[in-house]
């Protein structure tokens, strides 16, 4: 299922927690470029394959493990 994945600005930001800020512009997690909008990064990250990286599948497998992270916090769903 991960193949159909899409990344958000939200995912982006979501996996920037916890990681130096760059003062100007946004840091591609997978690859460390620095880009100076958010539609700069999510654009490298779509067309990331044709420049030679992998960051697009960086991003789908991190979304899929937070995913399941949130799942998991959250707890089993109540009996009905």
């Amino acid at each position: 299922t991960s193949g159909r994945v899409s990344i958000t600005v939200r995912d982006i930001l979501a996996a920037a927690r916890g990681q130096p800020v760059p003062r100007h512009g946004y840091k591609c997690r997978a690859c460390c470029r620095v880009f100076p909008t958010l539609w700069a990064v999510k654009t490298h990250i779509q067309h990331s394959s044709q420049e030679g990286y992998s960051c697009k599948a960086y991003y789908r497998k991190l979304k899929v493990l937070l995913e399941k992270e949130s799942q998991a916090q959250e707890g089993p769903p109540a009996p009905q």
